[in-house]
């Protein structure tokens, strides 16, 4: 069967051909796919032998007008509920990796809004742990997605949550992570800090109506949201008061030397990798360069993923271009209806992704020319992270995993926005330079040690770091490590939209 794809998903796997494997998102099918034009050429009687994911792309019940935040204008003209629902499952059937695989009894009439029936177009398989075989088909709201992507721009208080299962009670959860300067910061939040009462409801609430108010308060919806939040800090209650607001997120911080008897080891923080992240990790690794580190701790523990140029970036940085070059980053394997792009082989040079302060396309990259090196990771470390350590293995550098296994997706997407939603369907899966790419289940650490929310994380005392910089002296996981993982007696999760657990071509 010959299938026509839409131009927007051609051009973004020519682009990544081109520039050897740039990652990125936030593509648009309308702007060159829905315009209405037919490919008969105009003339009379002609039929229109497109799919409808190229037809009907930007034909919407309500189309959106004027232009987008980035000041394009928007593609969308007046269509139907019959017509998104029509391009959502023709998407589905051409460009997602395991179309075969998506139930054959769900039918468009008995859906009311493209967003339901695109949830439900998914394989139902499981992976041979158990696990949902796909885990990570999701929608997100264009503008935001757009905003997140490309500024690192996110509405909220500036805390990082992890929390026990949803099914769980009572309920746990705690602070991972305090942004700098935000509101969460300016308050007094600090990580380790456990959540007791939202707006006088206890956490734990089970009524309809005290679920709504945590909601409220945990999920604002508007800038200025005002909400109240009681602390536990080792017995103590905090309480404070927060107003969400549009933050920008540092996805690099915490860059560090730290002087060891046996060299000078380089720490950094990296949380995100978004357009933000390119001239950050270049200047972190210029820094750690200058000092004349022999080893890189790399801490991921909270980095779901993104776009995969910065993931082949920053395994380039730390291994430089001995065991690298001509080798394969990444090999994307499509479904059968998608023609084949050339491997995307490890970056030499910046891509130029790059916002708000971008870094020039073709700027030669600094690099460590590390064969060893530690990350910490837990199974919020996600998607694009993972690439990392599987593109870093692929060319024989050593990467040994302190913390817990990774989440297991080495899947990733081309993101379609299409009336101000945008799909996120499962389109490649990545094999490194040995054709390695089965880690569905995650990576298992090298030395199982669980997240210490009693200390910073940087501190060399935190007992991730720590196991880190130990096996690193010896070649053994300390005893502190059982004692950590034993603790941990409601496993926790990171509370986060699946859009920061991406794989993503641009």
């Amino acid at each position: 069967m010959n299938i026509k794809l839409s131009p927007a998903f051609m051009a973004a796997l020519a682009a990544a051909a081109m520039l050897s494997g740039c990652g990125g998102g936030g593509g648009s099918s309308g702007t060159t796919a829905g315009n209405g034009t037919n490919s008969g050429s105009g003339a009379t009687g002609s039929t229109d032998t497109r799919s409808d994911y190229v037809k009907l792309a930007a034909s919407c019940q309500r189309p959106r007008s004027g232009t987008s935040a980035a000041g394009v204008r928007f593609p969308d003209r007046q269509g139907s509920l019959s017509d998104e629902l029509k391009w959502v499952r023709s998407f589905i059937d051409e460009t997602y990796l395991w179309y075969r695989e998506v139930p054959t009894t769900l039918r468009q009439e008995n859906y009311s809004n493209p967003i339901d029936y695109f949830a439900d177009l998914k394989t139902t398989a499981v992976t041979s742990s158990g696990r949902a075989k796909d885990q990570f088909h999701f929608t997100y709201a264009t503008d935001e997605w757009e905003a997140s992507s490309t500024s690192g721009i996110e509405l909220g208080y500036g805390v990082t949550w992890a929390s026990s299962a949803a099914n769980v009670l009572p309920r746990l959860w705690r602070v991972t992570l305090v942004e700098p300067g935000s509101p969460a910061a300016l308050a007094g939040v600090q990580r380790g800090d456990t959540l007791q009462l939202v707006d006088g409801v206890s956490i734990s609430d089970t009524t309809q109506s005290g679920i709504n108010v945590i909601n409220a308060a945990l999920f604002p919806q508007s800038a200025g949201s005002l909400h109240r939040f009681a602390l536990d800090r080792n017995g103590v209650t905090v309480n404070v008061q927060l107003a969400a607001a549009r933050l920008s997120l540092q996805p690099v911080a915490n860059v560090k030397v730290i002087d060891t008897p046996t060299g000078k080891v380089g720490y950094l923080l990296f949380n995100d990798h978004n357009a933000v992240a390119e001239t950050q990790l270049i200047a972190a690794i210029n820094t750690l360069k200058a000092a004349n580190v022999t080893d890189v701790v790399l801490d991921m523990r909270y980095n779901g993923g993104g776009y995969l140029a910065i993931a082949n970036e920053l395994a380039y940085m730390i291994a430089g271009p001995t065991p690298t070059t001509g080798k394969v980053f990444s090999r994307l394997q499509f479904n059968d209806k998608t023609t084949p792009i050339a491997p995307m082989n490890f970056l030499a040079s910046a891509a130029g992704i790059s916002s708000p302060a971008p870094t020039a396309a073709g700027t030669a990259l600094p690099y460590l020319g590390l064969r060893r090196v530690t990350m910490l990771t837990t199974p919020g470390t996600c998607s694009a992270s993972e690439s990392v350590i599987n593109g870093l293995r692929g060319v024989d550098v050593e990467v040994n995993l302190v913390g817990g296994e990774t989440c297991g997706k080495p899947y990733g997407f081309y993101p379609e926005d299409n009336c101000g939603t945008t799909y996120f369907a499962v389109q490649f899966q990545g094999v490194n330079d040995k054709g390695f790419g089965d880690y569905a289940n995650g990576f298992q650490p090298t030395c199982r040690v669980s997240d210490d929310l009693t200390r910073p994380v940087g501190d060399t005392s935190e007992g991730m770091l720590s196991a880190a910089l130990s096996y690193r002296a010896n070649g053994i996981c300390p005893a502190t490590a059982s004692r950590f993982a034993a603790g941990a007696a409601t496993p926790l999760k990171l509370v986060r939209p699946l859009a920061k657990e991406a794989a993503i071509l641009r």
